[in-house]
């Protein structure tokens, strides 16, 4: 799936109400891979964000949609394993500022 058909555009604009429809749009099956092992999910965030970084996305907008994500993540999808729990956790007794906060340290630990 490329992220360049959907959440940016043509001119490399990012496009965050983009975010849950291109998650959607995932297979479950890989979905499901992808958040069974925090490694693996550590290195799909991690891919996602090198191609931001090439397309000259800043540290804040990769942590907005870092933010989008975890929204969806956090209202849609259980936890597979105890990070994915703390995660959650975190998220969701965090304010908007601890969470935007949060999404940074994200971007940064798959960096």
């Amino acid at each position: 799936m490329s992220e360049r058909n959907h959440m940016v555009d043509k001119d490399e604009n990012l496009h965050e109400s983009e975010v849950r429809s291109t998650v959607d749009r995932i297979p479950e099956e890989e979905r499901e891979q992808i958040l069974q092992n925090f490694d693996v999910f550590k290195e799909y965030l991690g891919k996602r964000v090198r191609v931001g970084e090439k397309l000259g996305m800043s540290e804040e907008q990769l942590a907005k949609t870092a933010e989008k994500v975890a929204d969806y993540l956090a209202e849609n999808e259980e936890p597979r394993n105890r990070e994915e729990k703390l995660l959650k956790e975190l998220w969701s007794v965090g304010d908007k500022e601890q969470q935007h906060m949060l999404a940074h340290m994200l971007v940064r630990m798959v960096e």
